[in-house]
């Protein structure tokens, strides 16, 4: 299956480890990159020993970190000469989750996860502006123009790969490890106004205009426009909370 995000998130999500002897640093790596939908429902990941590789991990690290995916319900272990670790992903479930979550955190949480989510984004588009070189503003922009947000789950795979291939430009490996982090924490919640089609849109448009502070080199407008989107989805998701604490859905809109 072809990965609807770009090339730098994916690279994001194999880079190898900080922490080699970890196996729950595999699987938390590749929950995020399950979360982020840079790895999409039904996807191969590579095999076991170019896992290793690419984290730079032993194969029994790689091994009991599939095995924690696999208990988890993330992952299935086919056999056979087409077999291998394919990602496994329940929309309904998904949701379910997402709720549960907004049910459990306050409002002030959530607006204090979005400021951060917000200066971390802001700081990576600044930086990109900065130092992306022409070619790879431009396919940055090809990227985003080839990019679909028609449907809520589209958007929400198109939108994360966008954080991520933003932070992969700003040349910092921080900012690439936080982006990564805080999407696997909090971007599933931060996306969650995109299911409704005018979200959907505006949001693309602020990703356009990020898009061109970066290929124009202007970090403040870059930053600017970064500070506007993330404030637009924060003011969605604390709606989505308003309505699950009067008991209703993620589904159910004013």
């Amino acid at each position: 299956m072809e990965s609807r995000v770009g090339p730098g998130a994916r690279e994001a999500v194999f880079a190898q480890l900080a922490d080699a002897g970890r196996a729950e640093q595999v699987a938390q790596r590749l929950t995020d990159g399950i979360v982020l939908g840079v790895l999409d429902p039904g996807e191969r990941l590579p095999s076991e020993p170019e896992l290793a590789r690419r984290f730079g991990v032993a194969l029994i690290t790689v091994r009991e970190g599939l095995g924690i995916l696999r208990e988890a319900g993330l992952v299935e272990t086919r056999r056979g000469r087409d077999g291998g670790s394919f990602v496994v992903h329940d929309d309904a479930e998904h949701r379910t989750l997402l709720t549960a979550r907004l049910r459990g955190l306050a409002q002030v949480e959530l607006s204090d996860m979005a400021v951060y989510f917000g200066a971390i984004l802001a700081g990576a588009a600044e930086r990109a502006a900065e130092r992306a070189s022409d070619p790879e503003a431009s396919r940055l922009a090809a990227w985003l123009d080839a990019a679909d947000f028609g449907t809520a789950a589209a958007a929400r795979t198109n939108q994360g790969g966008f954080f991520l291939e933003l932070a992969v430009l700003s040349q910092s490996a921080r900012l690439v490890r936080e982006q990564i982090r805080l999407q696997a924490e909090f971007g599933p919640l931060l996306l969650i106004g995109l299911d409704d089609a005018e979200a959907r849109s505006q949001a693309a448009a602020a990703d356009r205009r990020i898009v061109r502070a970066v290929t124009t080199h202007r970090p403040a407008k870059a930053r600017e426009a970064a500070g506007v989107l993330v404030t637009a989805l924060a003011a969605s998701l604390l709606a989505a909370k308003a309505r699950v604490e009067r008991g209703g859905g993620l589904d159910d809109h004013a």
